[in-house]
């Protein structure tokens, strides 16, 4: 099936930042997942990059009723599927590929593909997909880009993720296309390392404070 744009956009537009993050263990993923659903970013992205992924996926989704987790990096349909089975309720990827797009097509969980051009946003509307992540957004002409595809792919809205943080994170939420952006300075690596869960639901609490155009 075509991206499931009504399921996705409810769960983007919900809080202006999605929390993108790697873990090292199923009980991290879930201390994680409940400090940030405290502070009200209920949605989370785990990235497939650890070893300890898929089983975070499904310990959140079994464990954290109140959180909404999706898979990240999702790279091909055998991970896809993978993800599915975890329990992911979205999955993410940094591009895009046929096989990836055949996964989607025959489930129900929604699809944000990564586009970075025009011609990949003209296959992927093609594809009828019109919520579409962009990756790396920093490194790929960030928002002076993102403002000079609005006019043309009038449509389409993303999520920009990568070289974003609190210091230029109010300058992509205030496009027009961007729904919410992605990113990782909520749960800094060292603060989750420690356990400081506390601090981990302030900047939780400070992202979700953000406000999208």
């Amino acid at each position: 099936m075509a991206q499931n744009k009504q399921a996705l956009m409810a769960v983007l537009s919900a809080q202006p930042v999605m929390p993108v993050v790697a873990v090292d263990s199923a009980r991290e993923a879930v201390d994680l997942a409940r400090a940030l659903a405290k502070g009200g970013l209920k949605a989370i992205e785990i990235t497939l990059r650890t070893p300890a992924a898929m089983d975070a996926i499904r310990a959140v989704a079994q464990e954290v009723p109140e959180s909404i987790c999706g898979a990240g990096t999702v790279l091909g349909p055998r991970q896809f599927d993978a993800a599915c089975e975890a329990g992911a309720k979205f999955i993410v990827s940094p591009g895009t590929t046929i096989e990836l797009l055949d996964a989607a097509r025959n489930s129900s969980v929604p699809l944000l593909p990564g586009a970075a051009t025009p011609s990949e946003l003209m296959a992927m509307l093609e594809e009828g997909y019109e919520i579409l992540k962009f990756f790396p957004a920093e490194q790929s002409g960030g928002i002076a880009f993102l403002k000079a595809l609005a006019p043309v792919f009038q449509q389409v809205r993303f999520c920009p993720t990568g070289g974003i943080s609190m210091k230029n994170v109010r300058d992509y939420l205030a496009l027009p296309n961007v729904v919410c952006v992605g990113g990782s300075w909520v749960a800094p690596k060292d603060v989750v390392a420690a356990g400081n869960f506390d601090e981990i639901t302030r900047l939780a609490a400070e992202a979700a404070a953000l406000t999208a155009a």
